[in-house]
């Protein structure tokens, strides 16, 4: 985020405002996970991008060290292995699962220890591109449950585990 704005500058906070869409560059994806996390504490974590960038990994390391994250599931484009290998050792020191498959859609879902569930629909890749990105953010629960039944069998239909792709890389190798 600018170290000029805030979030109060760009959303509502969720109880105030359950569903709700912006346009900024002031904002990131990380930010977005901060804040939720603030709001609803403890929760699971399903991320899909097109790729990730390390300085989204090191807030997320970040963001995990504070013990905010239970589980973290992401899911990345194959596309962008190359990249993505490149980040392996320090992606696995900070995400649990992480999966590749033919993906372009930026989703958030966060589930609450306490049951509330966040999903965010965003532009931005978890990288940072300082370009004005949109999200919607929606507190309903069968948007919620909808998109995670999607992400769900995007992870266990159409995607391979990095660790399995990575161990087939070594042993080419």
């Amino acid at each position: 985020m600018k170290r000029t704005a805030s979030m109060a500058d760009v959303v509502k906070p969720l109880a105030e405002c359950p569903s709700q869409a912006y346009l900024s560059n002031a904002v990131q994806v990380a930010d977005l996970l901060e804040w939720i996390l603030e709001q609803v504490g403890n929760a699971k974590v399903w991320q899909t991008s097109f790729s990730i960038s390390e300085e989204f990994l090191r807030r997320l390391f970040f963001i995990e060290k504070s013990g905010r994250v239970t589980e973290f599931n992401l899911v990345l484009d194959h596309k962008a292995t190359n990249k993505t290998l490149k980040l392996w050792s320090f992606m696995t020191q900070v995400i649990q699962r992480t999966y590749l498959t033919d993906n372009h859609s930026k989703i958030l879902l966060v589930q609450a220890e306490s049951g509330q569930t966040v999903s965010v629909i965003t532009s931005q890749n978890l990288t940072r591109g300082n370009r004005h990105e949109s999200a919607f953010i929606s507190t309903d629960k069968a948007i919620f449950a909808t998109l995670h039944a999607e992400v769900t069998d995007l992870i266990n239909n159409h995607s391979v585990p990095l660790t399995d792709l990575f161990s087939q890389r070594i042993q080419a190798e």
